[in-house]
């Protein structure tokens, strides 16, 4: 499983014309589940969306979690961060779940987010989406769980 994570001053996630999910300050995680995810990959990226220490303290030193700062996280799902463009011009979706497992993991990052007491908002899983954000330092952290066990 991979995350994209960015620290913003706020974000939203538009389906057409809707805003279906959008947060202030907190942590923007695009989230894409390979076909060989489970419940192990799960917990680690999860852990490391609420865990991470991105947030500035006193000292202007990123020592503060979501938790410190009192943020939220969007959720959006993403499979194209398994996109593999090593051969030719278009890229390679294989590694990606299918969507059906896909929901299921994304679903299952964001019950563990909402277990650990995180308000987390999302997007609407498969749909085309817009995401409007402010990329805030910019802070923009990748969390693969294949590299972290």
């Amino acid at each position: 499983m991979r995350a994209v994570i960015q620290r913003v001053s706020r974000a939203r996630v538009l389906v057409g014309d809707h805003t279906v999910g959008a947060i202030g300050a907190g942590l923007l995680a695009l989230v894409g589940v390979a076909g060989d995810d489970g419940p192990a990959d799960v917990a680690y990226v999860a852990g490391k969306i609420r865990d991470l220490r991105v947030f500035e303290d006193g000292q202007g030193k990123m020592n503060r979690s979501l938790a410190d700062i009192g943020g939220s996280v969007l959720a959006v799902s993403q499979f194209t961060l398994y996109g593999d463009a090593r051969k030719g011009r278009r890229p390679s979706f294989d590694r990606a779940a299918p969507a059906d497992t896909g929901r299921v993991l994304f679903d299952a990052v964001v019950a563990e987010l909402r277990a650990a007491g995180v308000g987390v908002e999302t997007g609407t899983y498969g749909a085309h989406m817009q995401v409007d954000l402010v990329n805030d330092g910019p802070v923009t952290i990748l969390v693969d769980s294949r590299k972290g066990f």
